[in-house]
């Protein structure tokens, strides 16, 4: 039983540069050189990328290192004709590091934490697992949410089939494709982790690896990682950025001078890092045209040259740039609070935003703030009164910005001991419910309390509970179910187990939108696996919360 509690151009490499031989230059003087060097041709693009060029998920991915393009495959010989060779071909090979297991086995939780077995993945092909993986879709309701990332974060032995011609011979198209979902998700700082394990000798893992870093303001760490390891070919563009980050500018000044020659800084490329390297040649001038589609680079290189562009309408994981010291207060809550819906950060991360000072102004998020710290305090000042009073306000503001089980978590299990009159009582017995304590609030309830159902699921006893509408049944039927459902039972015997949780947790997300059979079979195989906290809390989700899915 298991329980829980931009893609890439291709570019080829780049030569190296006699840098320790070149003579000491201003670094104005050698831009000025530069800025008056004739058009050169157009530089290498994705359209003219080797055809073979591995492509990523995230199509915002900074260009960091070159990826070596696979070997051409030589045409067949003529069958009345002796075998000649056209040529010296080499072989792909995967290599890891002694001592190192492969990336698809690399994990930040042990099986002493998730309870999930070593081999949850069974006998299934990598391809298919990394492929349901990128499928996951990221809008679930907050517990199934939990388990999807208890998923992408376990240490977990690689598929049997890896390896053995039946998929991935890499060992990391799972890793991969956990690392991508993160990034998907906004969890940055859980995405950086993995990479770190995992090792920054193959190309597509540090390309990551160098965006997560850039994200989250600790590049200067990774570039001394490029400078050390030989198996990697930084472009112009993250050699010139990581050259000068290291204080070395007139390196960085003829790396870029040496990328635009050869054609493998394109111009826009060009104009962003001149700025970079020396803004004060450019002052007056007007300001960049800025990209619709940043890569991590690109949005730190507009922020160094104070061009800052917005994350509203950036992908997920740019609000984490928002969470730095240097930003400021108003942009770091709204960034918590993107974050924070999607479960990539803690709610006593937001807690901690909310309540840092006094809100500077109404409306918006400062509603929300004030709420927050309003409860905050009457709690810690045993305001029963109060409570009543500011509570249902409250829980408005939560259930508008789609953050009530963020709420519920902190706040929960405090309201509900506080014994509220009316409508404040019952938001206070929803919020217990909601939180991680949902049981031990389920079992303090009074019996004219309310919410009947819902305090039998918390308790996992419904035998007996009635349900009034489709939803409900499929409720009562999933907790009531004792075998696998009949989609998952082949997956689950053949001993597929993570491939049969990831179907559930797609058929939870569509049962939640009014597919009542899906919703059934979903809660029916998380208890038949021994996964209870999960069952329970996404049946309550589905029952107290207004949104689905």
């Amino acid at each position: 039983m298991l329980r829980a509690g931009r893609r890439a151009r291709g570019l080829p490499p780049v030569p190296p540069l006699a840098l320790s031989l070149a003579p000491p230059l201003a670094p104005q003087l050698a831009l000025s050189l530069l800025l008056s060097l004739a058009p050169l041709p157009a530089p290498a693009t994705a359209q003219n990328a080797p055809p073979n060029a591995p492509m990523s998920a995230i199509d915002w991915l900074s260009n960091s290192v070159a990826t070596p393009a696979r070997p051409p495959i030589s045409p067949p010989t003529p069958p009345d004709e002796p075998g000649v060779s056209s040529g010296a071909g080499v072989e792909e090979v995967s290599v890891t590091p002694l001592g190192r297991p492969l990336p698809d086995a690399v994990g930040l939780l042990p099986a002493v934490v998730t309870g999930l077995p070593a081999d949850l993945w069974g006998p299934a092909r990598p391809s298919d697992v990394a492929g349901a993986i990128r499928r996951a879709a990221t809008d679930m309701l907050p517990a199934p949410r939990d388990l999807l990332y208890t998923l992408l974060l376990a240490e977990l032995n690689p598929p049997e089939g890896t390896g053995s011609g039946s998929g991935s011979a890499s060992g990391h198209d799972i890793f991969l494709a956990r690392v991508d979902k993160l990034l998907e998700m906004g969890a940055v700082e859980q995405a950086d982790a993995l990479l770190a394990r995992a090792g920054p000798e193959d190309p597509e893992i540090f390309r990551r690896w160098f965006d997560t870093s850039l994200l989250l303001g600790t590049e200067n760490q990774l570039c001394e990682v490029m400078r050390a390891t030989p198996s990697l070919s930084p472009t112009f563009t993250a050699r010139a950025f990581c050259l000068a980050r290291g204080g070395d500018w007139n390196a960085a000044v003829l790396t870029l001078g040496t990328g635009r020659a050869l054609g493998f800084i394109s111009p826009e490329e060009d104009a962003l890092l001149a700025r970079f390297l020396d803004p004060e040649l450019f002052e007056g001038a007007a300001p960049l045209p800025v990209p619709a589609h940043p890569t991590p680079l690109e949005f730190r290189l507009f922020e160094a040259i104070g061009q800052p562009i917005p994350t509203r309408g950036l992908p997920l994981a740019f609000a984490q740039a928002d969470l730095r010291a240097n930003i400021g207060w108003k942009a770091r809550i709204e960034a918590a609070e993107r974050l924070a819906r999607s479960g990539a950060v803690s709610e006593n991360l937001l807690l901690g935003l909310y309540t840092e000072r006094r809100a500077a102004a109404s409306g918006g998020v400062w509603e929300r703030v004030a709420a927050v710290q309003a409860v905050d305090r009457a709690l810690r000042e045993q305001d029963r009164e109060g409570l009543a009073a500011i509570l249902p306000e409250a829980w408005r503001q939560m259930q508008e910005s789609a953050l009530e089980v963020p709420f519920a978590r902190l706040f929960g299990p405090a309201l509900s001991r506080r014994a509220l009159p009316g409508e404040a009582g019952r938001i206070a017995l929803t919020l217990g419910l909601l939180s991680d304590d949902y049981e031990e609030v389920a079992m303090a309830a009074e019996p004219g309390a309310g919410l009947d159902l819902a305090r039998a699921l918390a308790r996992g006893l419904t035998e007996g509970a009635s349900a009034a509408t489709p939803g409900e049944r499929a409720l009562l039927a999933g907790f009531r179910a004792t075998r696998p459902p009949a989609r998952l039972a082949t997956l689950v015997e053949s001993g597929r187990l993570g491939e049969a949780l990831l179907r559930a947790l797609a058929l939870f997300s569509s049962g939640a939108l009014g597919n009542h059979d899906e919703l059934a079979d979903a809660l029916a195989l998380f208890r038949v696996l021994g996964l209870e906290d999960i069952a329970r809390r996404s049946a309550l989700e589905y029952l107290l919360l207004e949104r689905r899915g």
